[in-house]
């Protein structure tokens, strides 16, 4: 019984030596890329002098505020902006740049001149003050511990 089991994985071998492997093919193949060309250097551009302002009086938002800057053109800026606060006084800042001091503010806050024609309301909790309960009279814990005595 052996050697019949034998000779058949011999003839069973033999026919399967006669044909070639399959030959691996990857079903999908990576995209080749390549490298990403340079940009050209954006210009540099030399500073252009230039001046502007404007400012906000909203009566209906009470939206306050101004704001001015000049550039000379050489890297030098002057400015200065203000707005109202809700407390009714003005914030002013003014400031200076340049590429050799950096950027400087002076900030000013001028009190009253502006106060909002309306008042918020007091404050009124919705709900009544928590009642107030005395606290609890307990007897003070009795507590002895056991004496000790080795376990030995």
């Amino acid at each position: 019984m052996a050697a019949k089991l034998i000779i058949f994985a011999a003839c069973v071998a033999s026919a399967l030596a006669q044909y070639p492997a399959p030959a691996y093919k990857p079903a999908y193949s990576a995209p080749a890329y390549s490298v990403p060309k340079a940009y050209a250097p954006e210009p540099a551009y030399a500073p252009a002098p230039y001046n502007f302002e404007y400012s906000v009086n909203d009566p209906h938002t009470y939206d306050v505020k101004s704001q001015s800057e000049y550039a000379d053109g050489n890297g030098y800026v002057k400015g200065s902006y203000s707005l109202l606060e809700a407390d009714g006084s003005t914030r002013v800042v003014e400031y200076t740049a340049d590429d050799y001091n950096g950027f400087n503010a002076e900030v000013k806050k001028i009190d009253g001149g502006y106060k909002a024609p309306y008042s918020a309301p007091a404050y009124k909790p919705a709900y009544p003050a928590p009642a107030a309960y005395p606290a609890p009279a307990y007897p003070a814990p009795a507590y002895k511990p056991a004496p000790y005595k080795p376990a030995y």
